[in-house]
């Protein structure tokens, strides 16, 4: 019996103001499968992931185009608990003086910092203090989040998903404002919770942030599917130059990729 898929998209259309911004043919992700979405800025992959998210709703079609686990109708809890997100726009709304660790164990209640009505337990302090620990990154949880570096600010968002224990990361942009330390840290955590049998889905247009662990990829331009395969097949010279319009070429090295342009 062929198992139901995490997530299955098909003819999905998602459009803003008369526009087309997202066309789907058909996608399926299985249970603990991970998988990158490459392509260039406008082009469909944070919309994509909203999709799976349901922060946007396609075109009404008589057959769902959107199931989560076989479900056309999913509660909204059903995702939380099994997706965590991390976000370069996530990281943008942390503007206020807190202590790491508060920041983390808002992520059990859904808040930025300690909950005003819920009570705090040992056991909140020990998960976020552990989901830190794991991460290598213990030693900031007493630190005024204002005063970390970017890198470090990404890292704790990633903890701050994590206390939920969800078995699918979204990793949207993670690397987007970073240094090359902050870029090598959040690659590591990537790794890391594919280590611990985690799916990672990540949005990227850089073949350098795909993980190794990571043997998919989801290409899209122009607001549609353009391949969708073994990393090894499309992270290819060609395939990439027409992806992005322009010359490119790709380097591979150690299960690592990185593209190159020429000129």
């Amino acid at each position: 019996m062929e198992e139901t898929p995490l997530f299955q998209i098909h003819d999905a259309d998602v459009v803003r103001a008369g526009r087309t911004i997202l066309h789907v043919d058909d996608f399926a992700l299985a249970e603990g499968e991970s998988v990158a979405l490459l392509g260039p800025n406008g082009a469909g992959k944070s919309t994509f992931i909203q999709l799976l998210t349901r922060e946007v709703m396609p075109l009404y079609r008589d057959e769902p185009p959107v199931r989560f686990r076989g479900q056309a109708r999913p509660r909204l809890d059903q995702i939380r608990s099994t997706l965590g997100v991390v976000s370069s726009t996530m990281h943008d709304q942390v503007r206020v003086h807190l202590p790491v660790v508060e920041i983390v164990i808002g992520g059990i209640f859904g808040t930025l910092g300690l909950p005003l009505r819920e009570e705090v337990l040992p056991e909140h302090r020990a998960t976020a203090l552990d989901a830190l620990d794991r991460l290598g990154i213990a030693g900031i949880a007493e630190r005024d989040i204002m005063t970390l570096s970017t890198g470090q600010v990404r890292r704790a968002l990633v903890a701050r998903e994590l206390v939920r224990d969800p078995s699918v990361l979204v990793f949207d942009e993670p690397c987007t404002g970073l240094d090359p330390e902050g870029m090598y840290h959040v690659r590591e955590t990537m790794r890391t919770l594919a280590a611990e049998g985690r799916s990672v889905i990540l949005v990227t247009h850089y073949p350098e942030d795909i993980i190794p662990a990571i043997e998919r990829v989801l290409l899209i331009r122009d607001a549609h599917i353009y391949a969708d395969g073994a990393k090894e097949d499309l992270l290819r010279d060609e395939v990439m130059t027409g992806l992005f319009g322009v010359p490119l070429a790709v380097e591979h090295i150690g299960g690592w990729y990185s593209l190159r342009g020429l000129y």
